[in-house]
């Protein structure tokens, strides 16, 4: 609840208000405790406060309980417990309904919200199909060369045409890139098709969430409050955490600058955090480490609300600077290691044992710290968690179904397109290359039939060739011939009748006749 222009969180023991000073909003917090102790509370108080100043809010609804927001809170007897105890209708504490967005992955309970593959990168996707690191690698090698080509990657369809790319040109990218096995873009690939069986064809595509549709502000000027509808999300906690991750990676990376304000910008709740750092790998949780420690400047208070503060790293858990610690219950020696760590994160109070009064807080109690004007954590106090003013639980789904359709995002980012992507740009290209392919075969075939067609014609002159020859060998053999019997014939029958008359002149001239003849024969061969 807003006073004074702080946020009025809780009460002490005597009554003391307890505030979070909205210029120390920026310097992140903790809302922790165990399941049932009033964690879903403070985070609506706090949410309802900020969007009262103005301040637009995300916040993920696990359990489906956080919708109601949407609606006034419901008098009840124990309500008016409440507001009289903590003095509330002296501060016009009133039930109404907050400007509420509901998102929803999945399109089901909430406006489709969605980012493409190239947007969430490849060290969050790496994350969240549970690659090993030789995977990783060549993940992050089709994100180079996607960005290279020109290869837009939107779906997940646009990321399987890619790495079958990759597997099946595998030599052609290996002197630039190093060795791509099939064996490994196989494997990514059907983990691909894995994660498409849980809805990732739904989330991933376009129009993508515009993260600046978060600071649009309430025609009142409140502060829209953002939920995420997760209670399907959830059912898978590395996708849940990754894809809050995303969203805040966004705001760190698309944000000035701003250094301290009066009031932030924009506060993010991470529910259910543990999932976010389990089995998290060192460079996945050093960026984690940077995004908190850096944002900050930029504007934006990110609290994380968990059952234990154990499960958030040491690195992280010192620069949440405000806490609010709900009970935790002691059973096991673990349990009791977890109190005392709890307890041990706060600044002492020596009225009592931090320690003791966690195991002994009721629901709606809790113990908090918050940081003061000069920026140091206040004195731990048990404090009394002020009712929300708007309605605890859920709501029904004509409700819900108008809060989605009456949205102005709605039109925005109903209806899924699918753009020119590497999907279509890989297809052309392998169409293109497969034409090319069958045009140099047919040029081949073509050629080739050209030259046995030319070898054909060369062998059939070179025959007509060698008949022409041996015709005129034999016109010429037949005319020598000729000749030769007729010059023999006068020599022989010259020679013939000086030696013998007229019968030696007969007898010489058939003889030198065929002696002439048999010459030229020879000589013809």
């Amino acid at each position: 609840m807003l006073r004074d222009g702080k946020v009025w969180i809780a009460n002490t023991e005597d009554g003391s208000p307890v505030y979070l000073l909205p210029k120390m909003a920026n310097r992140h917090g903790l809302i922790a405790g165990a399941t049932g102790t009033g964690k879903t509370v403070t985070l609506k108080v706090l949410a309802e406060t900020f969007s009262d100043m103005g301040v637009p809010v995300f916040l993920a609804d696990v359990k489906g309980d956080i919708a109601g927001m949407l609606e006034a809170g419901v008098d009840s007897e124990n309500m008016q417990e409440r507001i009289k105890r903590f003095g509330l209708a002296e501060h016009n504490f009133e039930y109404h309904k907050y400007p509420t967005t509901l998102w929803d992955v999945y399109g089901k309970n909430g406006i489709q919200v969605r980012t493409s593959i190239s947007e969430m990168g490849p060290l969050l996707l790496g994350r969240i199909l549970d690659l090993t690191d030789t995977q990783k690698e060549i993940l992050a090698v089709a994100f180079k060369v996607a960005d290279e080509n020109g290869w837009f990657l939107y779906d997940t369809k646009d990321l399987k045409s890619l790495l079958t790319e990759l597997s099946e040109n595998k030599d052609e990218y290996a002197a630039e890139y190093g060795t791509i096995t099939k064996q490994s873009t196989g494997a990514i690939i059907r983990s691909i098709v894995a994660l498409e069986s849980q809805g990732a064809d739904l989330f991933f595509g376009q129009p993508a969430f515009d993260i600046r549709d978060f600071f649009t502000p309430d025609s009142s000027g409140k502060g829209m409050i953002h939920i995420l509808d997760s209670q399907s999300l959830i059912n898978n906690g590395t996708l849940y955490s990754t894809f809050l991750l995303w969203l805040l990676s966004e705001l760190f990376e698309s944000m000035p600058e701003v250094g301290d304000l009066e009031k932030p910008k924009m506060v993010f709740f991470f529910d259910e955090a543990h999932l976010l750092f389990k089995d998290t790998p060192k460079a996945l949780l050093d960026k984690i480490e940077q995004v908190v420690k850096l944002i900050r400047s930029k504007g934006i208070g990110v609290y994380f609300i968990t059952q234990n503060p154990r499960d958030i790293p040491d690195g992280v858990l010192a620069q949440l600077g405000n806490k609010v610690q709900h009970a935790l219950h002691a059973y096991t020696p673990s349990d009791q290691k977890a109190v005392k760590a709890a307890a041990d994160s706060f600044r002492e109070n020596p009225a009592f044992k931090t320690a003791d009064v966690i195991e002994a807080l009721g629901t709606g109690e809790a113990v908090a710290s918050f940081l003061q004007e000069d920026g140091t954590p206040s004195i731990v106090e048990k404090v009394f968690i002020l009712p929300p003013q708007s309605k605890m639980g859920g709501i029904d789904a004509t409700v819900r179904d108008n809060a989605i359709k009456g949205s102005t995002f709605y039109s925005k980012y109903a209806v899924a397109v699918d753009p020119d992507s590497a999907f279509e740009m890989l297809g052309r290209k392998n169409e293109q290359e497969e034409q090319a392919a069958a045009e140099a075969k047919e040029a081949e075939a073509a050629a080739k039939q050209q030259a046995k067609e030319q070898a054909a014609a060369e062998k059939a002159a070179a025959r007509e060739a060698e008949k022409e020859a041996n015709r005129k060998k034999r016109a010429a053999k037949s005319v020598g011939t000729t000749v030769a019997g007729t010059v023999g014939r006068e020599v022989g029958k010259t020679v013939g009748k000086k030696l013998g008359g007229k019968f030696g002149q007969t007898l010489g001239g058939n003889t030198g006749a065929q002696l002439f003849r048999g010459i030229l024969n020879t000589l013809l061969k």
